[in-house]
């Protein structure tokens, strides 16, 4: 994605290194309503941001991933230049630890489920930047 066309259905940003896991929180958050964008790493998102913020509605980001940020970097940078996306930082493995996650952020553990992601959303997105489907 280059340019992106201004539309009424808001773009997520799915970052985990994992590609089944990255598949799937894809899938979970376009069955939401979202058209969805991913990278690998953190290194990779955030050049993604900084191209593409102003059509990005939400993060959706791993913890552990190579390059040089992880997911917590990735997300207090996200919330520090883009303060209109909306945060969910996922992780099986590593619970936030305090000053880890910027304010608003949202944390699930792994593995997650739709309705579990769902209801996250539908909770920390406004109205403006919710899909259709999770406005119910």
């Amino acid at each position: 994605m280059s340019d992106p066309v201004p539309s009424q259905v808001p773009y997520a940003l799915v970052v985990d290194d994992d590609g089944l896991i990255r598949m799937d929180a894809m899938d979970i958050l376009a069955d939401a309503g979202f058209r969805t964008l991913e990278a690998s790493d953190g290194d990779r998102a955030i050049a993604l941001l900084g191209r593409e913020h102003a059509a990005i509605a939400l993060l959706f980001t791993d913890v552990q991933m190579p390059g040089s940020r992880d997911g917590f970097a990735v997300a207090r940078e996200t919330a520090s230049r883009w303060p209109h996306i909306a945060i969910v930082v996922a992780s099986g493995q590593v619970q936030p630890a305090p000053g880890d996650m910027p304010e608003g952020a949202r944390f699930i553990g792994k593995p997650f489920t739709a309705d579990m992601v769902h209801d996250h959303l539908r909770e920390i997105l406004p109205d403006g930047q919710k899909p259709e489907s999770l406005r119910q």
